[in-house]
């Protein structure tokens, strides 16, 4: 049996993986978004179901202005004792914390702090004991561990360098492991960027000395053409067979100069030991789009379907805010079957919270359309977008300009915005489509003569990770800004993969 990567497209980055019995784990860095930490389980390790979030109360995530590459970074999902912990880092506000709870899919705990710098933290626990590691700079960039009370946080020893990685730049991502006596630090150097690499050292005792394995990199796809690039940052995990797998995150750049708008993706690779007693993940450090399952089970979950009518008693697990969901005014009780947004005076290009609801796009060729009821005010606008950051993101919306109601394409890229083009509308109902494809986006509205017209399109490329900067990847959402506070109501969101590049190319003169 074979299986495809990535295993969670889409902007899933940092993944770290726990398995108890015959179950499986995962989380991944949400940055600046909201809920924070998916989590997910399976059961094959192929086949993935988001079960909740880590971190879904405001005691448990602060930030109102950080940047959306900002928030938490980097998580590590541990189980020991009957006891889920995750692990991360706030940039913004209070550093290292753990949150921890026995039902993975329930309430996690408030943060627990730890007084350790840096970024990317992981737990070990081994005899007794509990080791906090992670990456720092004190004493020289490298990575740094020390015991904790799991209890309470508080550290029972000094911070102490156990390694400085094996010459690569930025040693990161640090996990400890126990494997035939030996414990194994793994960790990622070269930059989350396309010099990315894991690499690896063992030793007899968790403070080290650590000696760095012969075969380093033992995952790397730097100076290649592979179509999966930036390969790093990854956790490993034993079966119950005992075979070895990893998890590891990397892109899919599109055209050449690479470039990536999808963000960083959840990939899986199986691992070999070699007779030296070292791990090399793939085969010789090299992962492919399609993989051999090996001897995993297949046991996918039921797929969810792609029409989101708003007719739950709670949003989708996909639909993520930015920064503080608690100023986004949003109700599906208000019209059955419709969301209402409620409009926010904090425009898409601003630091603070947006009225926008979205959810990450996940493939290169994709489309997302919607129904919307919106009866603006002047300067109001309401509609889709497609989202990169404050700086960065392409929206189609229904405004009011001198009093007549348009349909207009907005650009954001860098310090340059402008109406790329606008039609004139007639009505407070509007469908809006935006079809995806690697290279371009092509954005299209209709309204009571149910004929599509194609409004305008937009490169892939000026919003993605190359130009944009940051950590993140492409949001399609529904937005309303609105200095008046009117409402919008969106009646569906339909989000679908298909093959509609032929469809473009007939698609008629529309509105350009």
């Amino acid at each position: 049996m074979k299986y495809n990567n990535p295993i969670i497209p889409g902007f899933y980055p940092d993944p770290s993986i726990c398995r108890v019995g015959e179950d499986y784990y995962l989380v991944n860095s949400s940055f600046a978004y909201t809920p924070g930490i998916p989590i997910w389980h399976s059961k094959d390790l192929v086949h993935w179901k988001q079960i909740g979030y880590c971190l879904t109360r405001e005691a448990q995530l602060q930030f109102d202005e950080s940047v959306v590459s900002g928030g938490v970074w980097a998580p590590t999902i541990r189980h020991h004792d009957g006891r889920f912990y995750m692990v991360t880092t706030n940039q913004d506000s209070g550093g290292h914390f753990y949150v921890w709870t026995d039902d993975p899919a329930g309430e996690w705990s408030d943060p627990i702090y730890v007084d350790q710098e840096g970024i990317d933290p992981s737990l070990f626990f081994d005899d007794g004991k509990v080791y906090f590691t992670s990456t720092g700079t004190k004493q020289g960039m490298g990575i740094y561990q020390c015991e904790i009370d799991i209890e309470t946080g508080l550290k029972l020893s000094d911070s102490r360098l156990i390694w400085t990685g094996s010459g690569g730049k930025f040693p990161e991502g640090p996990h400890l492991y126990k494997v035939n006596g030996y414990y194994y630090l793994m960790c990622a150097e070269g930059g989350t960027e396309y010099g990315h690499m894991e690499t690896i050292a063992r030793s007899k005792s968790p403070y080290g000395p650590y000696e760095a394995s012969p075969h380093n990199p033992i995952l790397t796809h730097r100076s290649s053409d592979y179509p999966i690039q930036a390969t790093g940052h990854g956790d490993l995990v034993e079966t119950q067979d005992g075979s070895w797998w990893a998890v590891f995150l990397g892109i899919r750049p599109v055209g050449y100069p690479y470039r990536h708008h999808l963000g960083r993706e959840t990939f899986l690779a199986p691992v070999q030991w070699t007779d030296d007693g070292w791990p090399m993940i793939g085969d010789n450090g090299v992962v492919g789009l399609e993989m051999e399952a090996g001897t995993l089970p297949s046991v996918p979950w039921e797929e969810e379907t792609a029409i989101d009518n708003f007719d739950e008693s709670a949003l989708r697990m996909n639909w993520n805010f930015i920064r503080n969901p608690k100023k986004v005014e949003w109700s599906l009780q208000e019209r059955a079957g419709w969301l209402a947004l409620r409009g926010s005076d904090v425009r898409l290009s601003e630091k603070g919270t947006p009225a926008f609801i979205g959810t990450r796009q996940q493939h290169f060729d994709c489309e997302i359309s919607t129904k919307l009821e919106f009866n603006p005010l002047e300067d109001d606008e309401a509609g889709l977008v497609v989202f990169m950051d404050q700086k960065y993101h392409y929206a189609i919306g229904l405004t009011q300009v001198e009093g007549r109601n348009v349909i207009s394409l907005r650009r954001q890229v860098g310090s340059i915005s402008d109406i790329k083009h606008s039609a004139p509308f007639e009505g407070t109902v509007v469908e809006f489509r935006i079809q995806a494809l690697p290279e371009k986006y092509s954005f299209s509205y209709r309204g009571a003569d149910q004929v599509w017209h194609l409004l305008g399109e937009s490169e892939t490329h000026l919003i993605s990770t190359e130009v944009a900067g940051g950590f993140t990847g492409v949001f399609f959402g529904m937005y309303n800004f609105s200095t008046h506070r009117t409402t919008a109501y969106f009646d569906r969101i339909v989000l679908q993969t298909r093959d509609f590049s032929r469809e473009l190319e007939n698609f008629g003169q529309g509105v350009l």
